[in-house]
């Protein structure tokens, strides 16, 4: 399985776990069904990187499919929830300018020959790879909003359970207790996403300049004889 097939499924499985989260009638099974595919949406993130890095299978296109699938699967969540209530309508429209704002920085720098987390990426201080590209700052993002989906997702259950549906772990928790928790976590990641942001704008911003540019080609001197 190539790492481009791996981000896929991972776009496909967040799919269906917001399906789940997203139907009006919420049992036990099912709750748990969107819970696992909502790890699974997220671990996946690390499978394909792994796949690219082992099998010598990295290319700056499985580099843009891979932020690509991160986009998708971290909109579509923070859509839903926003839709459904549980957080402010400004959290997916702050990730969706963020993301589009850095991507339009990346697809630059790509156009000048830089793209990817490796030797050849865009950021080239320590403190922007740290933040943006290291593992440590990967799976700590990863994490966070793994959390921080579930906790909306065992909120919103919560909430449209209450206690009407008896056999429902939702009704025997009783309260909607994870909600300010997941609120929290969810402004927590939106600050993770603005520090990891600042790099990635800083030092794009050359490439708005265009400091560095393809070489231009040079025309044929034409030679009589």
């Amino acid at each position: 399985m190539t790492p481009n097939q791996v981000t896929a499924i991972r776009v496909l499985t967040a799919f269906g776990a917001v399906a789940l989260f997203s139907l009006g009638e919420h049992t036990v099974a099912l709750d748990l069904a969107a819970l696992s595919l909502t790890i699974t949406a997220i671990a996946l993130d690390a499978v394909d990187g792994y796949i690219a890095r082992t099998h010598g299978l990295a290319t700056p296109l499985g580099a843009q499919f891979d932020i690509l699938g991160d986009r998708v699967v971290e909109n579509l969540f923070f859509t839903c929830f926003a839709a459904a209530g549980l957080i402010s309508l400004w959290v997916p429209v702050f990730f969706f300018v963020r993301g589009t704002a850095t991507d339009f920085l990346r697809g630059l720098a790509a156009r000048a020959g830089r793209s990817g987390f490796d030797g050849n990426s865009m950021l080239e201080t320590w403190w922007g790879r740290s933040l943006v590209s290291s593992r440590a700052s990967r799976a700590a993002y990863a994490t966070l909003k793994c959390i921080c989906f579930c906790a909306l997702g065992i909120a919103l259950s919560l909430r449209d359970t209450g206690a009407t549906q008896a056999g429902s772990w939702a009704a025997a928790a009783g309260s909607n207790w994870p909600l300010p928790v997941a609120q929290t976590l969810a402004g927590i990641a939106v600050a993770f996403c603005v520090i990891r942001a600042i790099p990635v704008l800083w030092e794009g911003r050359r490439y708005l300049r265009g400091v560095e540019r393809p070489p231009e080609r040079v025309a044929p001197v034409l030679v009589s004889r």
